[in-house]
């Protein structure tokens, strides 16, 4: 019985508990949604790039299948932080791909494997719209004094811009 009663008295506190960390309800939430849509964005991109990694074909298919592993990898470890920190800010984590596909601004994967080049061309164009959404939370983390998401923000910027840079590097002749 006195299990039961601290169980449900635990179970009040954690769904009852108010966050106090500085950063209002309403803060939160708009930072939350904002990095959903960053959430969305990256796994989106992740899914792409894997896609190519397995479909690239071509003269170029040892140096683009070693870098677009290196790239999905690099995205797969990304979306953890960023559903953490949704969490952290009291809310639920999007985690499915109805909610991905709607908060997502990148389109998916296409159904035929496009030429290589043409899949540089995509993955260019997804770095730079995740840094695009990243960069549309900066200004609400800003507001908040939220530094923590701030520093995430920074963190996935330099590492999508830098990425959209070398791979756009492949583009010029």
């Amino acid at each position: 019985m006195a299990t039961s009663k601290a169980k449900a008295a635990a179970k009040s506190v954690a769904k009852g508990s108010p966050i106090n960390i500085g950063i209002s309800d309403k803060d939160r939430s708009a930072i939350a949604a904002g990095l959903s849509k960053l959430l969305a964005d990256t796994y989106t991109l992740y899914l792409t790039t894997h896609n190519f990694h397995w479909n690239v074909t071509g003269p170029m298919f040892n140096t683009l299948h070693t870098m677009f592993m290196v790239q999905y990898t690099e995205l797969w470890a990304a979306v953890d932080p960023v559903a953490e920190r949704i969490r952290s800010l009291g809310h639920v984590a999007p985690g499915s791909y109805a909610q991905f596909s709607a908060l997502s601004s990148l389109p998916d994967a296409p159904a035929t494997p496009p030429k290589a080049l043409e899949m540089v061309r995509i993955l260019v164009e997804g770095h730079e719209a995740v840094a695009r959404t990243a960069r549309s939370i900066f200004p609400l983390a800003d507001k908040a004094s939220d530094e923590p998401t701030a520093d995430l923000l920074t963190q996935r910027l330099t590492v999508h811009e830098q990425t959209a840079w070398m791979l756009r590097s492949l583009l010029e002749d």
